[in-house]
């Protein structure tokens, strides 16, 4: 009989998956999509998994009715469902392999960038009008990267994140 400290722990999601190192992107791809499968299964949400590959990133999009609770309030349910999906992801891989995915339900990820782009273009737009800086609402490190993105193709406008976690905030101001 094992002794409990020897006993390999069982990994909630990944059963099957946690004795071998996955290879190619297809089995990656499948591994990650059943992970998030087992997950919303096993948190009592009924929905349907995705996976939609383009050439340097795969997109892992959840359907379902009760995305709220996938979501949460300003995406922290959905941000945090992601991380551990990731860390989950990362014990499949090979050392040192890197495999970039998004997870995304009900397309709120999608929405939410093109909202936060619109907001950088109307701030930017109130930085040349105005000649002043612009200071952003606090958001996460994923947030600030879209705005800072956004922005870059515009050659009067600089960028720079201010602040301390959680209340960090982009500040738009008019290149010197």
């Amino acid at each position: 009989m094992k002794a409990l400290s020897e006993a390999k722990p069982k990994n909630f999601f990944m059963d099957e998956l946690t004795d071998k190192k996955i290879i190619s992107r297809k089995e990656l791809t499948e591994a990650i999509k059943k992970i998030v499968e087992n997950m919303i299964s096993k948190m009592g949400v009924e929905g349907t998994v995705e996976a939609i590959e383009s050439a340097d990133e795969l997109k892992i999009a959840v359907r379902t009715k009760e995305g709220g609770v996938l979501i949460g309030e300003n995406g922290r349910n959905l941000f945090a469902l992601g991380h551990v999906v990731k860390r989950m992801a990362e014990q499949a891989l090979p050392e040192k392999e890197n495999f970039p995915f998004s997870l995304d339900v009900n397309d709120y990820q999608a929405k939410r960038i093109e909202e936060l782009k619109a907001i950088a273009r109307i701030s930017a737009q109130r930085v040349r009008y105005f000649k002043k800086a612009v200071l952003m609402n606090p958001m996460s490190a994923f947030e600030r990267r879209i705005i800072h993105t956004a922005l870059m193709e515009y050659p009067d406008i600089t960028t720079e994140s201010v602040g301390q976690e959680p209340k960090r905030q982009v500040m738009i101001k008019p290149y010197n």
